[in-house]
């Protein structure tokens, strides 16, 4: 039996679409989905990623429980959204710092899909860079602590703390 391909290290990746609805009003923008959810087609797969459990608490729904769309059909009844700062990057694994040759997702369109957005959370540094542009076009901007397993600087409350400004 032959052996499967070996991923090209070198090919460009490609990002999810977002997740947004006319009356989105609160956007999540990471930096690019990690190889867990690129492989799922689920934004935030991996299971030690504490987003869903960050969104959990904020929305007092157990997100976590739902199947992927479900939990997609809920969080956008509270009028938040998700999405990436790029589009397309090429990367080895699922760090930011191996991210290579990175393309920006086209942001113009939001105020068409989205006119109701008025805050922008940064769902770490690397995606947090990209905050300057959002607050000049008058968005709110919240640079927060990253949900990734790879980032344990802080604990989960204190984590929780900082994200509960994006509902505030």
């Amino acid at each position: 039996m032959p052996t499967p391909p070996t991923p090209d290290p070198d090919a460009v990746l490609s990002g999810l679409a977002p997740v947004v609805a006319v009356d989105t009003t609160i956007l999540i923008l990471g930096s690019f989905p990690g190889a867990a959810s690129l492989a799922a087609q689920q934004y935030y797969a991996h299971p030690q990623n504490q987003l869903w459990r960050l969104l959990s608490d904020l929305t007092g729904e157990d997100l976590r429980a739902l199947a992927y769309a479900e939990r997609l059909a809920r969080l956008l009844a509270h009028r938040i959204g998700l999405w990436d700062v790029l589009g397309a990057c090429e990367r080895r694994g699922s760090l930011d710092a191996d991210i290579r040759n990175p393309a920006a997702n086209d942001f113009a369109r939001l105020r068409h899909l989205c006119p109701l957005l008025a805050t922008v959370g940064f769902n770490g540094q690397t995606s947090g860079k990209f905050a300057p542009g959002f607050a000049a076009a008058g968005y709110r901007t919240l640079v927060l602590p990253s949900s990734s397993p790879a980032h344990a600087t802080l604990r989960f409350e204190q984590k929780l703390a900082l994200w509960r400004q994006l509902i505030s």
